[in-house]
C-alpha cells in the first residue's frame, strides 16, 4: 500500500501527525487505543482525516488502553497498537508495558512529547519516557526529525513482532507531529508482513535431543507461553503421541493442548496439579518448549527435574540457561524446531511409564462440588459449559486467575489472556476489551476478584460507550485472597490489611454506569445469569458471592 491518503489527495506538504498515519495503514493498523492530550493534540487532529481507515477507542485511564492494545495482540498475534500524551499520560502506559514485556506481547506504544527545544528544561508534563521504559521495551525510539518518521515507525513494528514478540515505544516531540514532510523525505511502502522467519535450526543439537527423548523410558514435555505464541499446538500434540510423552504446561500455554487432552497433565508448579508435578521430578529426559522457567515453577534449580536430561527450546537465546541449565539447547521457533524434530522421535510404547502418571493422576486433589453455594470451580465449569469452546477467558490477578487457569475449559489457543509475568491486578477489564473488539462473536469472559476490579472498574465506561460485550465475573469474597492466604501460610496466620472493610454495591455501581449486572449466592442463579448475559449483546456484570476462606490448593 503506498502512501494512500496522500497520494489520494495528491498535495504535499504534509505535516508529521498525517505522515504518521499513512504509516500505521501501511503497517495494517486498523484499530488504536488511546487518551489525547496537548503533546499529541496534532496527532488526534489528523485522526479526524484518517477515522474511516483507523478506529480510535478512548479508553478512561491510559493504563486500561495499553492493556486493551495488548489483549488484541495476545488474541490475534497482530501488533497492538496504543497512543497517549506527555508526561503522566506516557508514564500511566509503564505498567501496560511492563505487562507486555513479560509476556512478549506484541506492541507499539506511541507518546506524545515536549518540543525539542524544551526537552531538558523540566517543561510542563516533561518525563523522559525513553529512559523510564527502556529496561521493559524491547527497543525505543525519540524521533529527533520528521524525516526520520518513515523509518523509525517501520523498525518498530518490526522489532516488536520479530523474534520473540514485544513492546516497542516510540515517542514523537509535539513540533514533529506539525513540522511539514516533502514529498522526497518519504520512501516507498509496500504494506510489510513479518512472518516467523525459518532460521536454520542446528542438526546436530536436533539429533542430540531427539537421541535423549529415544532413549528415555520417562520422558515428560514442558510447556510455555513460546508455545503458544508460535502455534505450536499441533507439533506437540503429535510429538506427545508419538513418543506417548506427558506433558504439562505454565500459566501462560493454556490451551495449547486441550484441557481434556490425554496426555496434558495440566499445570506445572506451585499451583499446578500434584501429578503433573511428580512426573517432571520423576522423568528421565524434560523437553521444555518456550518457557520461562520462572520461580513458580523452578523453585530451586538444583531440585527441579534432577533425574532429567533437561531439553530447553526457546526462540530467545537469553533464556537459555537462564534460571535453569541445559544438557541440550536448541534456538529457534517453537513450532519449527518441534516440527523438525519430530521425525527423528521414536515411536515407544511407554505403558509402565503411563500407567504411574495414570496412577498419581488419580491422587489428585479434586475440589467438592455444593449446589446450595458458588465454589469456584464450579461458576468457571458452568460458564465454560454455557460459553462453548469459542470462548475467551481474561482474569486479572489473584487467586480468581489460578481458579481459571485450574478450572476453566481451555480448548484452543490464545483464549486464556492473563497477566503472567507481571502479575498486574488491573490487567483485566481492558484486555478483554480489547480481546472483545479483535474477535466479535466470541463469548469474552473477564474474570476478576473484587480486590482487582476495583482498580479497573472505571473501564466499564469504555465498555458501555462502545457497547463492548464482555462478561465480567467478580468473584466476592471481601478479602485480598491470594496475598491473604499467604498470610495465613506464612505469617503464622495473622492478616494485615487483607481484610476488606468495603461496602461496594456493585449493582447499583453497574447502574451508574449503564449497565445490567446480577448478584449470585448459588449455583443455580449463576446459570441463569451467565445466560441472559450471553444475549445482552454488551457488557454486564455477574457478582459471585464466595466463600473468604476459599483456597487456590497447589501440587507441591
Amino acid at each position: 500500500m503506498y502512501l494512500l491518503e496522500i497520494s489520494r489527495k495528491g498535495r504535499w506538504p504534509v505535516n508529521g501527525a498525517e505522515l504518521l498515519m499513512e504509516l500505521l495503514l501501511e503497517q495494517g493498523v486498523d484499530r488504536i487505543f488511546g487518551y489525547p492530550g496537548a503533546a499529541v493534540l496534532h496527532i488526534y487532529d489528523a485522526l479526524l482525516t484518517y477515522g474511516g481507515h483507523i478506529r480510535h477507542v478512548t479508553t478512561a485511564h491510559e493504563q486500561g488502553a495499553c492493556h486493551a492494545a495488548d489483549g488484541g495482540a495476545r488474541l490475534t498475534g497482530k501488533t497492538g497498537v496504543v497512543l497517549a500524551t506527555s508526561g503522566p499520560g506516557a508514564t500511566n502506559l509503564v505498567t501496560g508495558i511492563a505487562a507486555a514485556y513479560m509476556d512478549s506481547s506484541p506492541l507499539v506504544a506511541i507518546t506524545g512529547g515536549v518540543r525539542t527545544g524544551l526537552i531538558g528544561r523540566d517543561s510542563f508534563q516533561e518525563v523522559y519516557i525513553a529512559g523510564i521504559t527502556m529496561p521493559i521495551t524491547k527497543h525505543n525510539f525519540v524521533v529527533r526529525h520528521v524525516d526520520e518518521l518513515p523509518d523509525v515507525i517501520r523498525a518498530a513494528f518490526r522489532i516488536a513482532a520479530e523474534g520473540r514478540p514485544g513492546p516497542v515505544l516510540v515517542d514523537i516531540p509535539k513540533d514533529i507531529s506539525i513540522a511539514d514532510v516533502q514529498a522526497p523525505a518519504v520512501r516507498q511502502s509496500a504494506a510489510p508482513q513479518h512472518p516467523k522467519s525459518r532460521a536454520k535450526i542446528d542438526q546436530a543439537a536436533l539429533n542430540q535431543a531427539a537421541q535423549y527423548i529415544n532413549q528415555a523410558k520417562r520422558p515428560a514435555i514442558y510447556f510455555g507461553g513460546g508455545a503458544n505464541l508460535s502455534g505450536a499446538g499441533d507439533a506437540l500434540r503429535a510429538l506427545c503421541a508419538k513418543a506417548r510423552s506427558p506433558a504439562a504446561h505454565s500459566l501462560m500455554a493454556a490451551g495449547v493442548l486441550r484441557c481434556d487432552d490425554p496426555y496434558n497433565l495440566g499445570l506445572l508448579g506451585m499451583h499446578g496439579k500434584a501429578s503433573a508435578n511428580q512426573a517432571a521430578q520423576k522423568a528421565d529426559a524434560l523437553l521444555i518448549v518456550g518457557a520461562r522457567l520462572s520461580d513458580r515453577v523452578v523453585t530451586d534449580p538444583n531440585m527441579f527435574a534432577p533425574q532429567a536430561a533437561k531439553i530447553q527450546i526457546d526462540i530467545d537465546p537469553a533464556e537459555i540457561n537462564k534460571n535453569l541449565p541445559a544438557d541440550i539447547s536448541i534456538i529457534g521457533d517453537a513450532r519449527q524446531v518441534l516440527t523438525e524434530l519430530l521425525p527423528l522421535v521414536e515411536e515407544k510404547n511407554r505403558q509402565e511409564w503411563l500407567d504411574k502418571i495414570a496412577a498419581w493422576r488419580a491422587l489428585d486433589w479434586t475440589p467438592e462440588d455444593d449446589d446450595s453455594a458458588l465454589r469456584p470451580h464450579q461458576i468457571l465449569r458452568a460458564a465454560g459449559d454455557l460459553a462453548g469452546e469459542g470462548a475467551v477467558y481474561v482474569t486479572d490477578v489473584g487467586q480468581h486467575q489460578l481458579w481459571a487457569a485450574q478450572y476453566a475449559r481451555h480448548v484452543r489457543p490464545r483464549s486464556f489472556i492473563t497477566s503472567g509475568g507481571l502479575g498486574a491486578m488491573g490487567f483485566g477489564y481492558g484486555a478483554a476489551i480489547g480481546a472483545a473488539m479483535s474477535a466479535p462473536g466470541r463469548p469474552i469472559v473477564h474474570i476478576t476478584g473484587d480486590g482487582s476490579f476495583h482498580m479497573n472498574l472505571n473501564e466499564a465506561s469504555t465498555a458501555v460507550s462502545y457497547n463492548i460485550p464482555v462478561i465480567t465475573l467478580i468473584f466476592n469474597n471481601r478479602v485480598l485472597g491470594m496475598v491473604r492466604q499467604w498470610q495465613t501460610a506464612c505469617c503464622a496466620g495473622r492478616r494485615s490489611e487483607t481484610e476488606l472493610a468495603r461496602a461496594t454495591d456493585y449493582l447499583k455501581l453497574a447502574e451508574g454506569f449503564g449497565l445490567p449486572a446480577f448478584r449470585c449466592h448459588a449455583l443455580a442463579g449463576f446459570k441463569i445469569a451467565f445466560e441472559q448475559a450471553l444475549h445482552i449483546g454488551g457488557p454486564c456484570w455477574i457478582e459471585c458471592i464466595i466463600d473468604k476462606e476459599e483456597q487456590v490448593y497447589g501440587g507441591f
